[in-house]
Formats: structure tokens, sequence, C-alpha cells
């Protein structure tokens, strides 16, 4: 599979500064669109909104791909530490990244490394077996 070696929260990321740096004038708490649901309410969405979704089903991938054991995994968690340390550089001294979409996408980002680490962890743990040691209760 070729995605294992791939931090897919790098497509949110990439999506967020290709707007954010050429369409300086997009705003992510715009209307984008509005939803007329049953009770007489309306839901709004705007183009930040959209983005923390998209970054939040990719997170579900990278929870499912670090449940593999492997070399790939391994590199695949340093890439993702490498994605969330350049997130949190540009947070802290990129003007255009001083948004709410933006600091929820670093948030996200840190539940990947730190989730896939330990998930990672807990399935390597279930699968080291020890001979000759018998569990007692």
């Amino acid at each position: 599979m070729f995605l294992i070696g791939f931090p897919l929260l790098l497509v949110p990321f990439a999506i967020y500064n290709i707007i954010a740096f050429l369409m300086p004038g997009v705003s992510w708490s715009g209307t984008l669109t509005t939803v007329h649901l049953a009770s007489g309410a309306d839901w709004t969405m705007s183009a930040g909104d959209m983005l923390i979704v998209l970054a939040v089903l990719l997170l579900f991938g990278e929870v499912m791909k670090s449940t593999r054991i492997g070399m790939r995994t391994v590199v695949d968690h340093g890439l993702s530490l490498i994605l969330f340390l350049g997130m949190l550089v540009e947070f802290l001294l990129v003007k255009q990244a001083a948004s709410a979409t933006f600091f929820l996408l670093l948030v996200i980002s840190f539940i990947d490394v730190i989730g896939g680490f330990a998930v990672t962890l807990r399935s390597a743990q279930r699968d080291l077996t020890v001979e000759g040691v018998e569990h007692v209760s």
C-alpha cells in the first residue's frame, strides 16, 4: 500500500497554505453554504469548517495506518512528527497561519502524532510473545 509512508494530514495543510498564500483575500470564516434544518434553524458552513472535516476524516485514516507494524510505520510516524513541527513553526511565525482553522489543523496533527505512537506501541505490545513464560493471575 503506497499511502503507508505518506502523512495524509499533509493534504489539508497544503490546501490551507495554497489558499492562504495564493488567495490572500479569502476568509476561512465566511459562509460557504447554509443548510435549512427540520427544526427551522439554519446551519452555516464555512471553508474552514469543511477543511477541518476533511482533516478529521484523514485523521481516521492515519489511525488505521498506525495499527500496522513495520519499518514503513516508523517512517510514517516520523513524517507525521516532522509535519506537526513544521505546522507549529508556521503557526508561531507566519502571519497567514494565525487563524482558528489553522490552530485546529495543528491540534489534529498533534493528535495524529501522539495517537499514532500510542496505537503503534499498543499494537506492538500485543504482538510481542515471550516463550516459556506463562501469565499468572
